[in-house]
């Protein structure tokens, strides 16, 4: 079955960088879509940034546009996030997920049904 690892996350100060890493296994279709979400106290899970294993568009959310990168390795079983220019807003559990489907344009949370377990990231 779908395993997901999410490793990478920690403390840094604003402005800073770091890069989350989710490493997939048990995938059986051709292509499926991940994706990066985060979730912070008391608010919503937010699509993050997106991007099919198959090749295609990626899809970022407006809050990060220009900051984070989302990109896989040439096998298309891990998934990263390069996180520039880091601000404090950015805090909050990081996860990956999956769905054997192509990336959608909005990033929603119920299109998704492979979960990590999360990463938490913390931006001061």
């Amino acid at each position: 079955h779908v395993q997901l690892v999410e490793s990478g996350g920690g403390s840094v100060q604003a402005g800073g960088s770091l890069r989350l890493s989710c490493r997939a296994s048990g995938f059986t279709y051709r292509n499926y879509c991940m994706a990066w979400f985060r979730q912070a106290p008391g608010k919503e899970r937010e699509g993050v940034a997106a991007t099919s294993t198959g090749g295609g568009r990626t899809y970022y959310a407006d809050s990060v546009k220009g900051r984070f990168t989302v990109s896989q390795n040439n096998a298309g079983n891990t998934l990263y996030l390069q996180m520039n220019s880091l601000k404090p807003e950015d805090t909050a559990m990081y996860y990956c997920a999956a769905v054997p489907a192509s990336c959608l344009r909005f990033i929603r949370s119920g299109d998704f049904g492979y979960w990590g377990q999360g990463t938490q990231v913390t931006v001061s």
